[in-house]
């Protein structure tokens, strides 16, 4: 049996230290939970797209706990696809790739597939973009029988595949149709994802959707798109891989606070 760990998140930084509160909690949950892997789908940073220090230091954070660890970016890493201010782009990438390693990955345990998408890349137009999705069909068609999950910072969609443009919290309809066709022509098992701060867990058309909660904080209703499913909690979700089986469950973590963005957006993200 192997056992990962998916946090996500954690917002941190040396300068703007609104939630490191919570990371030693974190870490101490971390070094206790028997995790022979751990996955991070994003927003390591407070601002790592920007901030190089951002990133050398949460690198450094991560490597501390003493398990090993792969992790994707999520837009406050790396940038939004074609965003006005922030767009993801080949520096902002290359400053991830410094410090964490591929932007994108797969990692083989048990009788699965594990692979890690940037999903910043999704809808960007960057040259970057085409060439994951090259590499995506070629390491799913390469998978030799082992089922595949994968692990990304933003959700394909929130409320259904189908739903029209919803701007920052998912890809956009066009990019997301062909990720949904690869997903079930590969017969992915699940998409587990981040960035909504909320614990959900769905399945349509056989693949499972899970959005693990968040470690650094909690985003309040005015800010995140009238109905939107999901718990607001902090916590982890906690994956055992046996042979061909798996589970998923969620977990508390002792300690965390319950810290809202409502409170101190303007300080942690002024308008620009």
């Amino acid at each position: 049996m192997t056992r990962i760990v998916q946090i996500s998140d954690t917002h941190l930084s040396p300068g703007k230290r609104h939630f490191h509160a919570n990371w030693q909690p974190l870490v101490d949950w971390l070094k206790a939970s028997g995790a022979d892997l751990i996955v991070h789908t994003g927003d390591v940073t407070v601002d790592g797209a920007d901030v190089e220090e951002d990133m050398r230091y949460c690198a450094e954070m991560m490597d501390s706990i003493g398990i090993p660890y792969l992790a994707v970016p999520g837009n406050h890493d790396v940038g939004e696809p074609k965003h006005r201010h922030q767009p993801v782009n080949v520096q902002r990438l290359d400053r991830w790739r410094r410090h964490f390693g591929p932007d994108w990955w797969y990692r083989d345990i048990e009788n699965w597939r594990l692979i890690g998408l940037d999903s910043m890349l999704v809808g960007s137009g960057e040259p970057a973009e085409a060439e994951q999705a090259a590499w995506l069909e070629t390491v799913m068609q390469e998978a030799s029988g082992r089922r595949i999950g994968w692990f990304t910072h933003r959700p394909l969609f929130i409320g259904e595949p189908t739903e029209g443009d919803v701007g920052y919290w998912a890809p956009t309809p066009e990019p997301r149709a062909r990720l949904l066709d690869m997903a079930r022509r590969h017969d992915v098992a699940f998409v587990a994802s981040g960035h909504l701060h909320k614990l959900h867990d769905r399945q349509i058309d056989g693949v499972r959707y899970l959005w693990g909660p968040a470690s650094g904080f909690l985003v309040g209703a005015t800010l995140q798109p009238e109905g939107m499913a999901g718990e607001a909690r902090l916590g982890a979700l906690v994956y055992e891989f046996s042979g061909s089986d798996y589970t998923v469950r969620p977990s508390e973590i002792p300690g965390l606070s319950p810290f809202f963005i409502d409170d101190v957006v303007h300080e942690v993200y002024p308008p620009r």
